[in-house]
């Protein structure tokens, strides 16, 4: 099965610094607080992006109407009176996949060195493996069955990755490969923590699974949110309780990111009440054995999205949905309003720039300071 491929604009755009995933000059320095964020549009298409990797210096995004991107970062130069020459972006395994004549919708995406992923939602769920050097396109993994539908997706390494999505018969979905993506093997439910009534997963940026070293950790919610942990690539599991709100279909946590293996935050809320800041915000210092609420009111409610600036020391966050950017320089106990624009996803490139996905658009995000 081949792409369709199609055809949009690439805009050009510049920045002051470097753009490289390389360790941060600032590493291990104070940083200044972010102050702003400048937005600017690098891709437009009538697709909802809710998918994005950084990934050395390539961009990767997947959405709806079968959608999916690979934009190669041009290295930034200088003239010789000093003046920076803008960088461009290049187009490379680009296009639309189609399936029996329907346009998948995807919610997760995973790269590793030589190949991209991508798994839509509802049944059938449909995972393709792209090559990045033969732009050949290959359906690895299906599974048609009444309630399926797959949230997040990420990689451990290039041969180990996994992706999660909402119950069926009794347990999360959870699917592992261990060959590189060739094959992917669902875990029986035997061997993983049953869900409960209205339990499930929210496919909103792919961020409902975060892997550091050999752990993994999931968020569910709905009626109830819990946290999964895997200190040994998926092989076993144990849940933990959390206190974020839940008790309805559109409560619990959204979105998840850790510093290291010991703090992390989950963020939500409730997107059909998104100015409620209370219980919304949650965080861990001790692997997701434990978690606390930050305090009531010191948020812009619910979000999508949210990570961890790289370099900061754990103490900065940027959170993101359609109700704007929010940015916390204390761990998440206070947060502030950097950008009313409206977004979805995102990941850091460094600490200074990320990309953002969102209804129609992918853009990149450079933060001031």
């Amino acid at each position: 099965m081949r792409n369709a491929i199609f055809l949009f604009i690439i805009i050009c755009c510049s920045c002051n610094k470097k753009e490289t995933n390389e360790p941060s000059p600032t590493r291990g320095v104070p940083l200044a607080p972010i102050s702003g964020v400048s937005i600017d549009v690098i891709y437009q298409d009538s697709t909802s992006i809710r998918a994005v990797e950084v990934s050395e210096h390539e961009i990767l995004f997947a959405g709806s109407n079968g959608v999916y991107g690979n934009f190669k970062i041009n290295p930034i130069s200088t003239s010789d009176d000093g003046a920076v020459v803008p960088s461009y972006f290049k187009t490379k395994n680009s296009g639309a996949i189609d399936f029996l004549d329907k346009k998948p919708a995807f919610r997760s995406l995973a790269n590793t060195t030589d190949a991209f992923f991508v798994l839509s939602i509802a049944s059938p769920a449909l995972l393709y493996k792209i090559d990045k050097n033969s732009e050949e396109i290959n359906l690895v993994y299906i599974e048609q069955v009444e309630g399926v539908f797959y949230d997040a997706m990420t990689f451990w390494n290039d041969q180990e990755g996994i992706a999660m999505g909402d119950p069926v018969d009794g347990c999360l979905s959870i699917i592992i490969t261990r060959d590189g993506g060739a094959t992917w093997q669902k875990k029986a439910c035997v061997t993983l923590p049953k869900t409960e009534v209205g339990e499930a997963a929210f496919a909103a940026s792919d961020t409902n699974i975060k892997i550091i070293g050999d752990h993994a950790w999931i968020i569910t919610g709905g009626l109830k949110s819990r946290v999964l942990h895997s200190s040994d690539k998926g092989e076993t599991w144990e849940l933990f309780d959390t206190p974020i709100i839940q008790g309805s279909e559109t409560t619990g946590g959204y979105s998840m990111d850790f510093y290291d293996d010991k703090n992390g935050i989950v963020y939500g809320g409730d997107y059909t009440t998104p100015e409620m800041t209370t219980n919304n915000i949650i965080r861990t210092q001790d692997g997701g054995k434990t978690w606390s609420s930050t305090t009531a009111g010191t948020n812009q409610g619910y979000k999508s999205c949210v990570q961890y600036v790289p370099y900061s020391n754990g103490n900065e966050l940027i959170a993101l949905g359609f109700t704007g950017i929010s940015y916390s320089q204390d761990g998440g106990d206070h947060w502030k309003e950097i950008s009313k624009e409206s977004l979805l996803s995102f990941r850091f490139l460094n600490d200074s720039i990320a990309y953002a996905g969102g209804r129609n658009k992918l853009v990149r995000l450079t933060f001031r300071r």
